[in-house]
Order: C-alpha cells, then sequence, then structure tokens
C-alpha cells in the first residue's frame, strides 16, 4: 500500500478494513437502536476506516521521518502508547463532527 512509510500494510488489509468497519457501524445502529439510517452508517464506517488508516500511515511516516522503530518503550513489542491510539485520534474526530453536525 505504502511500502516506504509502512511496508506490512497492504490493499488487502485496507479492504478488509474498510468492510469490516461497515459491518461494525451496521451493527452498532441495529443493536443499540440509534436515530441513524443504514446508508449513513455505511458512511460513516467508510469514514472511519479510510481516516483510520491514514491516521496509522501519518504516524508511520513521522517514524520513518525520525528514524525510530517505535514511538515510546513502555509497551515493549507493541511500539508505544501512540502504535495503540494513533488510529483512534482522528477516527475520533471525525465521530464526533459526524455526531454534531450530520445528525
Amino acid at each position: 500500500m505504502a511500502p516506504y512509510i509502512s511496508p506490512k500494510k497492504s490493499w488487502e488489509g485496507a479492504v478488509a478494513g474498510v468492510v469490516g468497519s461497515i459491518i461494525l457501524s451496521e451493527a452498532v445502529v441495529y443493536f443499540f437502536h440509534l436515530p441513524v439510517d443504514y446508508g449513513m452508517a455505511a458512511v460513516l464506517g467508510v469514514l472511519i476506516s479510510v481516516i483510520g488508516q491514514s491516521g496509522d500511515l501519518i504516524k508511520s511516516l513521522f517514524k520513518r521521518n525520525m528514524e525510530v522503530k517505535d514511538s515510546g518503550n513502555v509497551l515493549p513489542g507493541h511500539g508505544g502508547f501512540l502504535d495503540r491510539i494513533d488510529s483512534l485520534l482522528l477516527a475520533g474526530i471525525l465521530v464526533y463532527y459526524f455526531v454534531a453536525f450530520i445528525s
């Protein structure tokens, strides 16, 4: 997908992330009886996945530019706390504004 930035990321994984995010968004709307139609839930699922993957790639690019493997050493073998939440940072902002302005 972006071999210089993150060599282990694949297009297959990206597509699977989008599909999984759509399914999860639809399930959340169904099980929690949210006042959002399924079309909007699917759109939000796609946006969450794309933004989340973008956040991960942006963080990976920062790490490449700084020539470090991990963003911290508190979680050995996991890349640090930033690697655990990089996708959530941008996706959380997206969901907040989606809920505030769209629905």
